[in-house]
């Protein structure tokens, strides 16, 4: 079906983005998987080029531009090349760290962190997942003390994502063991923190160029005035931002999904066996059919939830409901155009068999499916 999502100008700046992707990302993303490593100089240039951190205030060296309908542009448009590593790192930045520092940062943070932002120069991590506490939040053992003008930080972090490149480092820590779900702050930690160390970037199945870390914070002097807003307000940080997260991993899905089917129409046009194209097979057909209209309904969704977020009114639940199903929309797409590729989709070289790997994360991160439907459940019948 034909989009009313973008206008005119959205379509120049994707113009724009796949100029710079042409030029800066393809001719370098294998070499990056290879390495398990993306060149750093990359975000500089995407900065520059308005790829990311275009919320950022003109006065921090930004554009000030909150329409999310850019941030779904370039998701696509990385989609379209397979450059999925890079495609994470920014969507890290822009729909994780980001809205942390905009939101929650003083005026002396902003002049600190935001011009280095907006130019690329400085990359962010989140770091809430500890090794006993994945989605239960509450669960946090990292604790932070008070010692004068210092937060004295203990504890571990793990599945941190680009946790060795990063800059800085938003930490969630547990400040007041009685305090409850009050007991929770966060905190900024540079890269220079005495006591701050990073344990081993992770070997995973896939994404294989951004790197995952392990951080470790063994009696971290973090300065007080790196206390991201208000003492003991960090769980409820962390949930306010969860719906911009998820938002973040449902457009991934839905332009990964969309262009991975695309690749696999034109393969199965092209691909011959028993005289003729296996398009024409009636079981093909039928495998082609079915996830195109699963496509253009699920899309719809995504449209309206993008729309949503521009007039501040997507919920957590209608976030939660888009993670989770596009997510395993994706998930079973790919599984399929892979299994149409053949022998073929086996192979790294083919952008199905990179993404069959690269996108399995995506129903775990940022809230599992199981945790995002008992979201929707308990929205639906109530917590009791």
């Amino acid at each position: 079906m034909e989009r009313s999502l973008y206008n005119e100008d959205h379509e120049l700046y994707r113009e724009s983005v796949r100029e710079f992707l042409a030029r800066e990302v393809v001719p370098f993303k294998d070499k990056w998987d290879e390495n398990r490593w993306i060149d750093r100089e990359v975000f500089t240039k995407a900065a520059q080029a308005g790829v990311y951190a275009l919320q950022v205030g003109t006065e921090y060296g930004g554009s000030g531009e909150s329409d999310y309908r850019f941030r779904m542009i370039v998701c696509e448009e990385v989609a379209r090349i397979n450059a999925l590593s890079f495609g994470l790192t920014i969507s890290l930045q822009d729909d994780l760290v980001l809205h942390y520092l905009l939101d929650l940062t003083n005026d002396e943070q902003k002049q600190r962190w935001l011009p280095g932002f907006a130019a690329g120069e400085i990359i962010g991590a989140l770091a809430m997942t500890e090794p006993g506490t994945g989605s239960d939040l509450r669960g946090i053992r990292t604790s932070a003390v008070r010692d004068g003008d210092d937060w004295i930080l203990n504890g571990q972090k793990t599945f941190i994502s680009s946790g060795i490149m990063a800059d800085l480092v938003v930490v969630a820590a547990r400040t007041d063991p009685q305090g409850g779900s009050r007991g929770f702050s966060l905190f900024v930690v540079e890269s220079d923190t005495p006591g701050f160390e990073r344990g081993r970037k992770l070997d995973k199945i896939g994404l294989p160029a951004q790197d995952t870390a392990e951080l470790y914070f063994e009696n971290a002097r973090v300065p007080a005035v790196n206390l991201l807003g208000e003492e003991g307000r960090g769980l409820g940080y962390l949930m306010s931002h969860l719906p911009r997260e998820r938002l973040g991993v449902t457009a991934k899905a839905m332009a990964t999904t969309r262009a991975i089917f695309e690749i696999t129409v034109d393969y199965c046009n092209q691909r011959h066996a028993f005289g003729g194209p296996i398009s024409q097979f009636q079981n093909t057909r039928f495998e082609l059919a079915e996830m195109a209209t699963e496509i253009d309904i699920v899309e719809a969704y995504v449209d309206k939830s993008v729309l949503a977020y521009n007039a501040g009114s997507l919920t957590p639940v209608d976030a939660a409901k888009g993670k989770w199903y596009v997510s395993e929309l994706q998930k079973r797409v790919i599984d399929r155009c892979l299994q149409l590729h053949g022998g073929y989709g086996y192979m790294t070289e083919y952008a199905v068999g990179k993404a069959y790997v690269d996108t399995r994360i995506q129903t775990i991160y940022g809230g599992t499916t199981e945790i995002m439907k008992e979201i929707i459940g308990r929205d639906i019948v109530g917590n009791g």
